[in-house]
C-alpha cells in the first residue's frame, strides 16, 4: 500500500499544482516586435463553468510567453454570448500583472453564440484607435484569437470578411463541438496556419504552444537570403516580397519589373505616353506644350515665350517666330522693324475714352495701342500730325494737332497721359474735336492743301450724352471718322459715330488685352497706299512757282484749242501768231 502512495505522489503533486503552472508555455519569453493582440472568448452557456476556467489558465499562460508593453504586443481581451463584453481594451494595461488580475475576475456571459456579433465589435470597435490600437500608417500587425466550442447563431463569414479586409489577422480556434466550415470562414488564409481544432478545453494548450512559435520565430527579412529585389515585408512566422510604387511583382515573387502603364492602350495621349510611379503620364513633342487635360497637345507660341522684339507682330512656326508687318509696310534688314508710312499725309486725331469704366489698367492699354499707331506713321510737320483728346464728364486736349513733329515726342506725350475717370460724354468729345482740334490754332493744316482729316474715336461703353448731331457735323466737315469700340460699347453708336461704309470704319474688341488686330483695320486710311494725298508734295498755293505752274497749264490748254477752233486773242492771229498790223481783221 505504502508503494502504492509512493508511485502515485508525484501525479498528485501535479494535480496540485496552479493551472497556470500547467499550462504555462516552455521556452523563454519571446519578442515578437510591435503587435496589437486582442482575444475574442466564447462564454455561451454551452462552455462549463471548468472548461471556461481552463480556457482562463489559457489566456494567462499565454501572456507570460509575451513581450507586453506599449511599444511592444499590446493585449486586449473581449468576451461574447448573445452580447459583447470588453474584458480590458488595447490601451487599458501595459504591465501583465495588470492582464492577469483582469482576466482572473471574468465572470462568463452564460448566453448564447453570437460570434459574427462579436467580429464586428472587434473590427469596428477593439482595434480601433480610440480603444489603444496603433494607426494604419503605423503598419503594426493586428491579430485577432477567437476561441469559441459551438456553431454560431449569426453569420460569421461577411463580417469576417471585411474584418481581414482591414488588415485584420484572424485565428479561429475550435473547442470539441464547434463547425468547421464557420472556422475556417472566419479565419485568414492560408487556413492551414489559421483554423485549429481541439477535441477538448485541456488540450487547448496545444494551440497555445503553436501560436506561440509563430508569433516568436524570427524576422525572416532581417536574415539574409530572402531573396526580395525591393522590399521584404515580415509577417507572423513568414515573409513575402513588395515592389516600390510604380513596379510589380514579377512570377518568382522576388524581382520587380516597372509596370508599363502605357501598353494598356487607355491612356488616350496625343502624342506620346510615360510610364510613371503614379501611372501614364503624357508627353508632348518639341515644340508642343502640353494642354491642362493632360492628354491634348497644342503647338507652342514661341512669341509669348521668348523677348521677340517684332515691332508689329510675331508669328510662331512650329520650333521657331518670325515677325511681320502689316499690309503696306516692308519688313526692315534687322528682321523685325517695319517701314515707316510715307505715302501720305493726314492730320490724325485721336479722342480717348478716360471713363471710370476704362480702369488704370486697360487706360494703360489704350495708350501702348495709341503708339503702336504712332510707331507706322512718318510724323513730321510735312508728314502726319498727331493730336490727342480725352474725354469723361469733360474734355481735355492732351496735345495738339501741331505740337509735336516726331513720332518719339508723340509717344512720349502719350506715355505721360494721366488717367480722368469719371463719365463718358462722346458727344461732347465730337463736339471738341469738330469746333476746336481741326482748327488752324491746333495745328491743322489748311483746306486747300487737301489733308486728310482722320478722327479716331476709342470708347468702352454708351455715352452719356447725344452723339448724333456731333456725329454727323464732323462728316460734313470732310473728316473721316472710326469708331474703335471695347468690351461693352454699343455698336449702334460706333456705327453713328464712324464714316461709310461701317464695316470698313468699324473695328470691335472683347478685350482691352486683344486690341492689336484692330491695327490692320486701320491702317488702310492713317497709311493709304494711294488716293487723296498720297504721294503729293504740298505747297501753298500763293506761291510764286505755284502760279507759274498753273499759268503754264493754262497756257498749254489754251494752244491746245486753238488747232480747234477759231479763238480771238487780242495781239495774235487766228492760229495765235502775232498778227501782221497790215492784215485786215476777221470779226468774231
Amino acid at each position: 500500500m505504502r508503494g502504492l502512495l509512493y508511485s502515485l505522489l508525484p501525479l498528485l503533486l501535479l494535480l496540485l499544482q496552479p493551472w497556470e503552472t500547467q499550462l504555462q508555455f516552455a521556452g523563454p519569453r519571446c519578442s515578437t516586435g510591435p503587435l496589437d493582440l486582442v482575444f475574442v472568448i466564447d462564454s455561451s452557456r454551452s462552455v462549463r463553468p471548468f472548461e471556461f476556467e481552463t480556457m482562463r489558465q489559457f489566456l494567462v499562460g499565454l501572456l507570460r510567453s509575451l513581450d507586453v508593453g506599449p511599444n511592444a504586443t499590446r493585449v486586449g481581451v473581449i468576451q461574447y454570448s448573445s452580447q459583447v463584453q470588453s474584458v480590458f481594451p488595447l490601451r487599458a494595461f501595459s504591465r501583465r500583472e495588470d492582464m492577469e488580475r483582469a482576466i482572473r475576475a471574468l465572470v462568463p456571459l452564460a448566453q448564447g453564440t453570437m460570434t459574427g456579433l462579436a467580429i464586428q465589435y472587434a473590427m469596428n470597435v477593439a482595434f480601433s484607435v480610440a480603444e489603444g490600437a496603433r494607426p494604419p500608417e503605423a503598419r503594426v500587425p493586428r491579430v485577432a484569437v477567437i476561441v469559441t466550442d459551438g456553431r454560431p447563431q449569426d453569420r460569421v463569414a461577411e463580417v469576417a470578411a471585411q474584418a481581414r479586409a482591414r488588415g485584420i489577422e484572424i485565428y479561429a480556434v475550435g473547442v470539441q463541438r464547434a463547425d468547421v466550415g464557420s472556422l475556417r470562414a472566419m479565419a485568414s488564409p492560408p487556413l492551414n496556419e489559421h483554423v485549429f481544432l481541439v477535441e477538448s478545453f485541456d488540450l487547448i494548450q496545444e494551440f497555445g504552444r503553436q501560436f506561440q512559435g509563430r508569433l516568436c520565430r524570427k524576422d525572416l527579412c532581417a536574415q539574409a537570403g530572402h531573396g526580395c529585389q525591393h522590399q521584404c515585408v515580415s509577417a507572423l512566422g513568414t515573409f513575402h516580397c513588395a515592389c516600390n510604387p510604380g513596379y510589380q511583382l514579377a512570377t518568382d515573387n522576388k524581382s520587380c519589373m516597372a509596370v508599363d502603364h502605357c501598353s494598356f492602350g487607355n491612356h488616350s495621349c496625343q502624342h506620346d505616353c510615360v510610364s510613371a510611379f503614379g501611372g501614364p503620364q503624357c508627353r508632348c513633342r518639341e515644340g508642343y506644350d502640353l494642354l491642362p487635360d493632360g492628354r491634348s497637345c497644342q503647338a507652342r507660341d514661341l512669341c509669348n515665350g521668348v523677348d521677340h522684339g517684332c515691332e508689329f507682330q510675331c508669328v510662331s512656326e512650329g520650333f521657331s517666330y518670325r515677325c511681320v508687318c502689316p499690309e503696306g509696310r516692308q519688313l526692315q534688314a534687322d528682321g523685325k522693324s517695319c517701314s515707316r508710312c510715307r505715302e501720305g499725309h493726314v492730320d490724325l486725331v485721336l479722342l480717348v475714352d478716360g471713363s471710370k469704366s476704362v480702369r488704370p489698367q486697360n487706360f494703360e492699354l489704350v495708350k501702348r495701342f495709341v503708339n503702336q499707331i504712332v510707331d507706322f506713321l512718318d510724323v513730321s510737320p510735312e508728314g502726319t500730325r498727331v493730336g490727342l483728346v480725352q474725354f469723361s464728364s469733360r474734355v481735355r486736349t492732351e496735345f495738339p494737332l501741331g505740337r509735336y513733329g516726331t513720332a518719339a515726342e508723340v509717344k512720349q506725350a502719350v506715355r505721360a497721359v494721366e488717367y480722368m475717370e469719371r463719365g463718358t460724354m462722346t458727344g461732347l468729345a465730337l463736339r471738341h474735336m469738330v469746333e476746336h482740334s481741326f482748327s488752324e490754332a491746333q495745328g491743322a493744316r489748311p483746306r486747300a492743301l487737301n489733308v486728310p482729316r482722320v478722327g479716331l474715336v476709342f470708347t468702352d461703353g454708351r455715352s452719356q450724352d447725344n452723339i448724333s448731331v456731333w456725329a454727323a457735323r464732323a462728316k460734313e466737315e470732310g473728316i473721316v471718322m472710326y469708331a474703335v469700340g471695347v468690351g461693352k460699347a454699343v455698336e449702334e453708336e460706333l456705327r453713328e459715330i464712324a464714316s461709310e461704309p461701317a464695316e470698313l470704319h468699324v473695328s470691335y474688341s472683347p478685350d482691352f488685352s486683344t486690341m492689336t488686330p484692330l491695327l490692320e483695320n486701320l491702317k488702310g486710311s492713317i497709311c493709304p497706299e494711294e488716293g487723296i494725298g498720297a504721294g503729293t508734295e504740298l505747297r501753298s498755293p500763293c506761291e510764286c512757282e505755284s502760279l507759274v505752274e498753273f499759268q503754264g497749264r493754262t497756257l498749254g490748254a489754251l494752244e491746245s484749242l486753238s488747232q480747234k477752233h477759231i479763238l480771238w486773242v487780242p495781239g495774235r492771229g487766228p492760229e495765235g501768231r502775232r498778227r501782221d498790223p497790215r492784215e485786215p481783221r476777221r470779226l468774231p
